[in-house]
């Protein structure tokens, strides 16, 4: 029986923590962000189509960190995506 290549959500992407480092730029002068406000952020960022997705798919509103973050991992794990992009916190 051939070798079979890993599924591609068990691969760490070249983009794993991306989603983090947005995380940590839009809290680090502010203790409440809108949705708004990330998504736009996301897509200046470049990230790729897969995290600007995640950030699009949360509901409007203002976010606390732990709230934001709470929202994107719950988001990320439902796409198996947690070991590709990583988590954040």
């Amino acid at each position: 029986m051939p070798d079979r290549k890993p599924l591609s959500n068990f691969e760490r992407s070249e983009d794993y923590g991306l989603l983090q480092q947005l995380v940590d730029a839009l809290y680090a002068d502010s203790e409440c962000v809108r949705r708004l406000d990330a998504v736009t952020a996301a897509k200046a960022s470049d990230l790729p189509e897969d995290l600007v997705e995640i950030v699009e798919s949360l509901p409007p509103g203002d976010y606390y960190r732990a709230d934001w973050c709470e929202q994107l991992n719950s988001a990320i794990n439902g796409h198996a995506w947690g070991q590709v992009y990583g988590t954040v916190n």
